[in-house]
């Protein structure tokens, strides 16, 4: 039932660069591959609504209420503007601390699930990805969407922890220049607001 093609194209999906892998990146690049992992963890846990609303066959809200649509993504786009500003706000020269409580690791899984709960095209797209490798024959579709639903999300999970871990393999240099620290945040900064504005000019598919 899981085939080489879903596997595949999942792959390709989940190696995009997006929302996700951005806040990944910059969590491994600011605060370390531990942290990254608790970001990683974070997106990965933020796919389960949308996954079960798609199951539930409430993605179709989405995909026909216009003001559905449009409440989640003005949200969302004004949460990835909140950590835009924070970022750049924020902007100074890096010190890397290798003590990290438990508050500022649930922080980041906190940020990484509503980056993704808060994005309607998300929902949408489980509707239409999924159920095209599942099967006509199968009995209980449900549970085939379920599956592959977490076999996706297993696979975001692995690449956002990699794409987290190669980045955190650089913070020790970043932290090093302070000119470098802050441009790489305000880069990162400008990009979320880019991603922002991408989402408030998004239209349902």
């Amino acid at each position: 039932m899981i085939s080489f093609g879903f596997l595949l194209t999942s792959l390709v999906v989940v190696l995009i660069p997006g929302t996700g892998v951005l806040y990944t990146v910059a969590t491994g690049l600011f605060s370390g591959k531990r942290a990254s992992f608790f970001a990683a963890f974070g997106c990965t846990l933020g796919i389960i609504p949308a996954l079960l609303a798609s199951s539930c066959g409430l993605a179709a809200l989405f995909h026909t209420s216009v003001v559905a649509f449009q409440v989640v993504k003005y949200a969302g786009a004004a949460y990835l503007l909140y950590l835009a500003w924070q970022m750049w706000r924020s902007s100074s020269p890096l010190s890397l601390s290798k003590q990290q409580s438990n508050k500022q690791y649930s922080s980041l899984v906190i940020k990484g699930f509503l980056l993704n709960i808060l994005n309607p095209k998300l929902s949408i797209f489980f509707l239409a990805f999924l159920p095209q490798f599942i099967p006509s024959s199968v009995e209980n579709p449900l549970n085939s969407m379920l599956l592959l639903g977490a076999v996706f999300m297993l696979m975001t999970f692995v690449v956002f922890v990699i794409y987290g871990f190669l980045s955190g393999l650089f913070s020790a240099y970043i932290i090093k220049s302070e000119k470098a620290s802050i441009m790489i945040q305000r880069i990162f900064a400008t990009s979320f607001a880019a991603l922002a504005l991408k989402l408030v000019f998004s239209e349902r598919t």
